[in-house]
């Protein structure tokens, strides 16, 4: 089988959002040679919907600390509600946005990467709810994805368990924390390649590696 990179992420996750530019780069740079598969982890997953509030220090901590390390640009309208939970009307849930990755996949599977980068500076940048279905229309229009099939799909069962297969295939994969990035070389053989956040330069010597040891000419 030819192999497979899977990147293993979540809209939430800021150091997923602080990855995302060095995965963009992975993925120019081997997109014509290499499959890229991204799932989501489904890292925030209430029983019952819990304000922002819950989360909002450990957000404000790790912006901070994201920033610092990655030079990420944390947009003011995502941190008023990281700065002012008590004022914010945000429920964090990871699981919106898994299936609108999955519905996305059907139209653009090539695109996976680029589309879940844009998840991440809608939240994490432009400060739009991932809750709330109209944050996802200005990348309709972007990727020319017809609005009425995405939304009925946005609501339809089938997509939920898709991402949750999706949140079940980490797991299964041990992935403990997000970002992480896996090589798939044969059917059973996964490499791991990432677990955090990893710089462009060391994560290319890594697939390289992966590549060259399981004799795959790219």
């Amino acid at each position: 089988m030819e192999p497979v990179i899977f990147y293993c992420y979540d809209a939430y996750c800021n150091w997923c959002y602080g990855f995302s530019p060095v995965m963009t780069q992975i993925a120019g740079e081997y997109g014509n040679r290499l499959q890229f598969e991204v799932l989501s982890g489904g890292m925030i997953l209430p029983e019952t919907p819990k304000p922002i509030s819950v989360m909002a220090d450990y957000f404000r901590q790790n912006c901070q600390t994201v920033a610092e390390f990655t030079g990420a640009k944390f947009g003011e309208d995502f941190l008023w509600h990281i700065k002012n939970p008590d004022l914010s009307d945000w429920f964090p849930n990871s699981e919106k946005p898994a299936i609108a990755l999955c519905v996305f996949k059907e139209y653009h599977p090539d695109k996976q990467i680029a589309f879940a980068y844009d998840l991440q500076y809608a939240l994490q940048y432009e400060g739009r709810d991932l809750c709330d279905n109209e944050a996802y229309r200005h990348l309709l229009e972007k990727y020319a994805i017809p609005v009425e099939p995405f939304y009925n799909a946005l609501k339809d069962p089938a997509y939920k368990e898709k991402a949750y297969e999706e949140f079940s295939i980490c797991k299964q994969l041990k992935v403990s924390g997000f970002p992480a990035v896996l090589m798939q070389v044969s059917e059973s053989k996964f490499v791991l390649l990432a677990s955090g956040y990893t710089e462009y330069d060391v994560l290319k010597q890594r697939i390289d590696a992966a590549l060259e040891e399981n004799k795959q000419v790219i």
